[in-house]
């Protein structure tokens, strides 16, 4: 059972958590609560009362610094005063076409963020297993047929993916010169990097992202408005990442010297769906709803294909995708239903698809 085995890990450990406040990162602090581990997390603070961090309650499961990355002294004291066992970095400027206009930022909160984060990590002198999330985004993208291998070139379009590929290298060049796993019994520090797909779930309120105008659109019994119909992408609920990361930290923890490398984390090729397609499951798990293609002309560019080679996760972690396609719209869909139906009992849902999801 997963809940066991990632218990066994994580229950009483410190984790420090960058992001927390995040989509992403409120299910990735709820399943660590869930779990048993003392939490520290360090993130913007959430946008609206309808974020999931304040959703879930997260002030009260967790020590919740809100704080901005670039902010290198106040990071660093935060690691050092926390003596994290774990650090896992989500903490980002996530989306895609915020990118265009905001890139300098986009730079900064991504590459200097991370590099911030790692220097924290050098300041520490006790064992610690840092997993840092970056995205499938960060290949050279040639939107060829074929996925995505880890040793694949890096690259990037735009300001975000860019942005990320920039990190990696970040990433790998404090990896060889601090943290190089030869003399890892030195220092005692374990580096590895997650490569996610799209991610969909219950709470995701960004703009210009899928499923959260799918699930507002169809709440007001508007037309949902889609851009790029046909673009292909690894969908995946969030949880299949989460548990992803965990279990890399947990290996990471088991044999530091073998996991300290990079993983992708996506759907099997057969759940990497158009957009179209995903729109589609969403309506018929919603049970109706209309949508229209609005015109590209003018847009800024997105990749229309890509997909992730998951195969090395598969046989390293033994981690693979629980859920195809029709499985997590319709679990993200019964999420914003259940919102929409019952917002004070929404923690416990979220509880209750987390503990479904490890128990299965």
């Amino acid at each position: 059972m997963m809940f066991k085995k990632l218990q066994e890990t994580y229950q009483g450990k410190k984790v420090f958590l960058t992001g927390h406040t995040g989509f992403k990162g409120a299910w990735m602090l709820k399943t660590l609560s869930l779990l048993g581990a003392d939490v520290k997390g360090y993130a913007l603070a959430p946008k609206t009362k309808d974020d999931l961090f304040h959703l879930i309650e997260g002030d009260t499961i967790c020590t919740s610094v809100i704080a901005d990355l670039r902010d290198k002294k106040r990071l660093e004291e935060e690691i050092v005063n926390f003596q994290p066992d774990f650090i896992f970095h989500l903490a980002a400027q996530p989306l895609v076409r915020l990118s265009y206009e905001i890139p300098a930022e986009t730079f900064e909160v991504n590459v200097i963020g991370t590099a911030n984060v790692l220097d924290g990590v050098r300041l520490l002198e006790k064992k610690c297993d840092v997993v840092l999330i970056t995205t499938d985004k960060v290949y050279h993208n040639k939107e060829w047929i074929y996925p995505y291998r880890e040793n694949d070139r890096l690259g990037g379009y735009d300001p975000y993916s860019a942005s990320k590929a920039c990190a990696e290298l970040v990433i790998d060049s404090y990896r060889n010169s601090f943290f190089n796993i030869k003399t890892f019994d030195t220092h005692q520090k374990a580096i590895a990097v997650a490569r996610a797909g799209n991610v969909i779930g219950g709470g995701d309120w960004s703009i210009d992202r899928l499923i959260p105008d799918i699930a507002k659109a169809l709440a007001l019994e508007t037309p949902v408005v889609i851009r790029n119909p046909y673009s292909v992408r690894p969908w995946q609920h969030v949880l299949e990442p989460v548990i992803g990361y965990l279990l890399l930290g947990a290996n990471l923890a088991g044999n530091p010297k073998q996991f300290s490398e990079a993983y992708n984390f996506g759907p099997h090729l057969s759940d990497a769906l158009s957009v179209e397609e995903m729109l589609k499951l969403a309506i018929d798990s919603w049970g109706g709803g209309k949508y229209l293609v609005e015109n590209e002309e003018g847009q800024p560019h997105e990749a229309g294909l890509l997909k992730l080679d998951i195969s090395k996760a598969i046989s390293e972690l033994k981690w693979q995708p629980k859920m195809n396609a029709k499985l997590a719209v319709s679990m993200t869909m019964d999420w914003y239903r259940e919102f929409n139906l019952n917002k004070k009992g929404i923690d416990k849902f979220t509880e209750k698809q987390i503990k479904c999801f490890l128990n299965d």
